[in-house]
């Protein structure tokens, strides 16, 4: 008994290491994702853009804006010089926190009166911005307390208080970061997998031969392939988007229309992945693993979990090839923000642009494969 099972597992042994597909998807999977995951995950929250509005203009407000700047919590990034100005880079995603400095600043602090700071957090990400809240409140305790002379210590009150206030998401709910972000991640990977399967369903029924003998020409299969794809990933747009709404109270701030149409730039990169996963793979589960592939790092690395600002480099480098941030910036912005299209542009034509040039290259990966 045991000589036959011994027979069958090494026959699988031989015919594994014959697939050099399935094995290649075997050994650099786990290598990939493990390299990367390690290297990106962190719930350490550091270089968070800010925008600094400096109304005081003195040494004391500089050394103020410096003692952030010196910290790794903050990235000193944009100065503005209103709050339309600082309004602008926090709704546009370039800023999550703002430090506003007042006109009298200084003067406060030489006649020993407390200063007050506004501290602005974005709430849309509300792990970034609970920690940003945390570390801004200790730079500013700590600069006080350097301020303080022997007679102010009696005093309870530090000379320069924190006035912190939160847009978007003032109750810091979890939820209202993670759901929208669920549209994107559900979207792409229901719409990557199953377009996947497109040829490859065919190569395994051994239908692909009939599709070539067909009096339709290539271009007109390649477009009669993708249209039913297009109708289900837009069903699940509403499905999931739906859901979100009634079942998880997911507010829709922006405009619901304008959601729907710049979700057609995501799905042109989701289709067009996904039929050219369905080219170079034989078997649909070698179109699964390779879905998987692409799609985990998307989740870890696009801003879905953890805040690209706070990533290494390396990280934020391949958070910029990634269609899905992009696609994530343009839900939370319209669902949490309310923000339109002046804000959601780039991020539109990036999305057009990868979208376009992965169509492009799947069709041509399709017409050899029919060829």
């Amino acid at each position: 008994m045991w000589q036959r099972i011994i027979s069958i597992v090494l026959k699988e042994f031989i015919q594994l290491s014959r697939d050099r597909r399935t094995l290649a998807m075997i050994i650099l999977i786990p290598i990939i994702q493990m390299s990367l995951f390690g290297y990106a995950l962190s719930t350490d929250i550091k270089n968070v853009p800010m925008v600094v509005w400096d109304a005081s203009n003195s040494r004391e407000s500089r050394e103020l804006i410096e003692s952030f700047r010196q910290t790794e919590f903050f990235s000193v990034d944009f100065y503005a010089i209103d709050y339309a100005d600082i309004t602008e880079r926090i709704e546009s995603g370039e800023a999550k926190v703002a430090l506003v400095i007042p006109l009298q600043y200084s003067e406060h602090l030489s006649r020993g009166e407390t200063a007050q700071v506004q501290f602005l957090a974005d709430g849309s990400e509300p792990t970034a911005g609970i920690q940003a809240l945390a570390n801004a409140s200790l730079i500013v305790q700590t600069k006080g307390a350097e301020l303080m002379n022997e007679s102010q210590l009696r005093n309870i009150a530090l000379p320069v208080s924190l006035e912190p206030r939160v847009w978007y998401n003032p109750a810091m709910q979890s939820s209202l970061f993670y759901i929208p972000g669920l549209v994107g991640v559900i979207l792409g990977m229901l719409t990557v997998m199953l377009t996947a399967f497109a040829i490859v369903r065919e190569r395994e029924n051994g239908t692909i031969e009939q599709l070539n003998v067909t009096p339709l020409r290539q271009g007109e299969l390649i477009i009669g392939k993708i249209i039913p794809y297009i109708v289900i990933s837009y069903t699940q747009i509403i499905l999931v988007l739906v859901t979100a709404m009634a079942v998880f109270a997911m507010p829709m701030r922006g405009n619901l229309l304008l959601l729907l149409a710049l979700s057609a730039v995501f799905l042109m990169f989701s289709l067009g992945i996904g039929l050219f996963i369905s080219t170079i793979s034989r078997t649909q589960f070698q179109a699964v693993q390779a879905s998987i592939m692409i799609w985990l790092p998307s989740i870890i690395l696009s801003g879905f979990i953890f805040p690209v600002d706070s990533m290494p480099k390396l990280a934020q480098w391949f958070s910029a090839i990634l269609p899905l941030t992009y696609y994530l910036h343009i839900v939370r912005g319209i669902v949490i923000k309310g923000v339109g299209m002046e804000y959601l542009w780039r991020d539109t034509i990036i999305l057009a642009i990868m979208g376009t040039l992965t169509l492009v290259i799947a069709s041509s990966r399709i017409r050899k494969t029919l060829g």
